[in-house]
């Protein structure tokens, strides 16, 4: 039992299963588990804070999942024991709505808890933290779920008593004053364009009648806006082909300006031009690099370790910005963001290619639904001067050939170990192959430029941030090129008798 709830530390995230009817998952995610973790996050945040719990107040909200409202009860029972002063329910909300309950002067709250499991199936279910300085970092949710460990089940005989807050109306609203203001045409920015929006059952379909709306768009077309933690239609997943397909759909038989698609809790967004194509991963960092450029020229933009050779050329070469590319993980990637402007390094853009996304200008909050505003006030400009839609912006962007992901399964006992030691060897590997060479300013795993006699692209090689897994990403700019990289990556590979190899 020591150890149930450390089990449930997912990075800077808890996670579970929350419902059964997924084989071989059992369910690790119930009331008597969730009380503790309340409980410990408010005498985590009143030292945090400084104060007293008797002072403290607290809000919570959640997505679209089935489990939402046991998982939910349970936190605020826990809270509720912690002796919080006040305890407020927003209902189905937005991940980044959630961190805005601490920073809007109507709510005022010190802290905040979001329910949700991204874009993971419907048997899932997770607790994201936030305060005012933003989303806790993993070594706070060791520490809570410490405090959990030590305080043990413990039973909650009545209802707690919450307030009901309207904090998704405030939200959007503040959406739309940031778009109005942002375009500068009037109160109505976006009569004239039509818009479609897929929510994926998720918690993103105010952003029809709430944000596009009051704005003007014509919406006719939207989809999937109903929250439905089944998952109907498809995963909410901007990355995932199934979802771009539905929003893809809609866009062509909608003859839409622009398509939208966010995940489960609004944290991530893509993107479908007027064409069809979508504005995803590498075009949608391209997008909103052009548009922040546009406004800081020359800052930082830090990106996941993946993000293609053609990305840093646009960044580079063709927009006069900065590329960081750094490691994977969203908070990794918008820390390093921060850590940057803090040493004098001027950056207003941390993004992921799954979609994740912060700007200095937002707090450096993870919002999928504020890149969308950053667009629509670019799309608003440019319909206005007549000059088309956004896809203009990333017009000529270098794509790769081909690009593909392996993962290779760690079978070793301490994983963590036994990749630290192929990654060495692997590292001599490049060293004494021919073409390759080790890429400069790399900051995870191995990362190898392979010239164009041996496959005209990049290989990196790295372990997981959570799973006993070695991920391996290859692009090239000519086609056959991944086969003839991933065939050398294989003969690398098939040393370790340790690993449980994809097909290559």
């Amino acid at each position: 039992m020591d150890r149930t709830w450390m089990k449930l530390q997912n990075g800077s995230d808890v996670r579970g299963v929350a419902l059964e009817g997924v084989e071989g998952e059992a369910v690790n995610l119930t009331p008597e588990i969730i009380r503790p973790i309340g409980f410990a996050f408010a005498q985590w945040l009143s030292e945090k804070k400084g104060i007293p719990v008797s002072q403290l107040k607290v809000a919570v909200g959640h997505d679209s999942r089935l489990s939402s409202n046991m998982v939910k009860t349970a936190v605020f029972q826990g809270l509720e024991k912690a002796g919080c002063a006040e305890l407020a329910d927003s209902g189905l909300s937005s991940t980044p709505a959630m961190f805005m309950a601490t920073v809007f002067e109507n709510h005022a709250c010190d802290g905040s808890i979001m329910l949700t499991a991204s874009h993971l199936p419907f048997n899932r279910n997770g607790l994201k933290f936030f305060t005012r300085d933003g989303g806790l970092e993993k070594a706070d949710i060791t520490q809570i779920l410490t405090v959990a460990t030590a305080t043990g089940v413990f039973e909650a005989a009545m209802p707690p008593k919450v307030r009901k807050i309207n904090l998704m109306d405030d939200y959007a609203a503040s959406l739309v004053a940031t778009i109005r203001t942002g375009a500068g045409q009037g109160d109505t920015p976006l009569v004239g364009l039509k818009i479609v929006v897929d929510a994926g059952n998720g918690a993103g379909g105010y952003f029809v009648d709430k944000v596009l709306a009051p704005l003007g768009a014509d919406t006719t077309g939207s989809q999937f806006l109903d929250p439905d933690g089944s998952f109907p239609n498809h995963i909410p997943n901007p990355e995932d082909p199934d979802a771009m397909d539905a929003i893809i759909a809609a866009v062509k038989n909608n003859n839409a300006d622009l398509g939208i698609i966010f995940d489960t809790d609004v944290d991530r967004a893509g993107a479908v031009d007027k064409n069809g194509a979508p504005i995803n991963r590498n075009r949608f960092i391209a997008l909103m690099a052009s548009i922040v450029l546009e406004e800081h020229p020359g800052t930082v933009i830090v990106t996941d370790s993946v993000t293609s050779t053609g990305l840093k050329f646009w960044i580079e070469e063709k927009l006069g910005g900065v590329h960081c590319r750094f490691k994977r993980g969203y908070k990794n990637v918008i820390n390093e963001s921060i850590r940057l402007n803090g040493e004098g390094k001027e950056s207003w853009l941390a993004m992921e290619t799954s979609g994740h996304g912060a700007l200095k200008e937002n707090y450096f909050l993870d919002d999928g639904a504020y890149q969308i505003a950053k667009i629509l006030i670019k799309a608003a400009q440019l319909h206005a001067a007549g000059k088309g839609g956004v896809d203009g912006l990333v017009s000529g962007l270098p794509e790769p050939a081909a690009a593909k992901e392996y993962r290779a399964k760690i079978k070793a006992e301490n994983f963590g170990v036994y990749g630290d030691d192929l990654l060495k060897r692997f590292e001599q590997f490049v060293a004494d192959e021919p073409g390759w060479a080790a890429t400069l300013n790399n900051f995870e795993g191995v990362h190898v430029t392979v010239d164009a006699e041996h496959g005209n692209g990049w290989a990196l090689l790295r372990k997981s941030l959570h799973d006993p897994v070695l991920p391996l990403n290859i692009e090239s700019e000519e086609a056959g090129g991944v086969a003839k990289i991933a065939a050398r990556m294989q003969a690398f590979l098939l040393q370790f008798d340790q690993l449980d190899l994809p097909k290559m």
